[in-house]
């Protein structure tokens, strides 16, 4: 029989790519976290988990069990939830910033989902801005998004570095005019990069814009021009300008902000996987 202590640290360790970092997500010593894979990989027979140059990655063998991992841990958190007098029920209608959705939502919603399966997450993905003015008018319960220094609205998740990034930094930089690839008004590293290439009195010019993160990522990767994104989600294909080659950037803050009205327990216990998870991602 499979141990579920075991399977946790298995999934953990997918999902944060390290035992160091498995083993502070989920309260445990490193030792414990690499006992519990030993354990588990000597009653499969099958080794697991592997090193390449950069992370803990799953062997063949690893992938095909992570799917069956996750169910029967999804069972347990219904079945825990089941008996739980104070389980969480209802819809919590969720708005993410786009620049999050790939880089760190799946590691929270896949936690929550499961410990609170009664729990219907409607979920928006928008831009910041777009996302603030969907929360004025009563359309979202809690949002995570970007702020701009200075603004005192929600609760700090963590502060981050703005870089300018593209495939051949040096090509851009030789344009009499910066090609930029931005998100469409109300847009916060939009105006962030404009802001700041009008103080230096630079030329520039939009060459793209377009709503979706994966769409901006792909103009970049062709080339077309300069992309400005939150240092730790900087895409693959992409390479940071140097610094002093364009004027610096500004930091962004991500924060979380409650909607008046909204089911307090629910948006409580969404908020506090956000922050530890999201922290410790840090």
């Amino acid at each position: 029989m499979l141990d579920l202590v075991q399977l946790r640290s298995f999934v953990a360790v997918q999902q944060m790519g390290s035992f160091t970092f498995a083993a502070e997500r989920l309260g445990l010593g490193q030792s414990t976290v690499s006992q519990h894979i030993g354990k588990l990989e000597a009653a499969l027979g099958r080794q697991l988990l592997a090193r390449d140059t950069h992370k803990v990655v799953l062997t063949p063998d690893g992938e095909a069990l992570l799917g069956h991992a996750r169910t029967l841990l999804s069972i347990e958190g219904q079945v825990q939830a089941l008996f739980t007098a104070q389980r969480l029920r209802g819809t919590l209608r969720l708005g993410v910033s786009e620049d999050l959705v790939t880089s760190r939502l799946p590691l929270v919603l896949e936690d929550f989902v499961r410990s609170h399966p009664s729990v219907d997450l409607e979920l928006t993905v928008a831009l910041s801005g777009v996302l603030y003015q969907m929360q004025d008018n009563g359309e979202l319960d809690l949002v995570l998004a970007k702020r701009r220094l200075g603004d005192s609205r929600g609760r700090l998740v963590y502060r981050e570095p703005l870089v300018w990034l593209a495939r051949d930094p040096e090509h851009v930089l030789s344009l009499a005019a910066l090609p930029l690839i931005a998100f469409p008004t109300p847009s916060v590293t939009r105006s962030i990069a404009l802001e700041v290439l009008e103080r230096h009195r630079m030329p520039w010019r939009i060459v793209c814009t377009c709503g979706s993160l994966s769409g901006l990522t792909a103009a970049a990767r062709a080339g077309m021009g300069v992309l400005v994104q939150p240092q730790s989600m900087s895409p693959s294909g992409l390479k940071e300008i140097p610094s002093g080659r364009l004027p610096p950037l500004e930091d962004v803050e991500f924060v979380l902000i409650p909607s008046k009205g909204a089911d307090r327990a629910l948006v409580s216990a969404l908020s506090e996987d956000i922050l530890t998870k999201v922290r410790g991602l840090r």
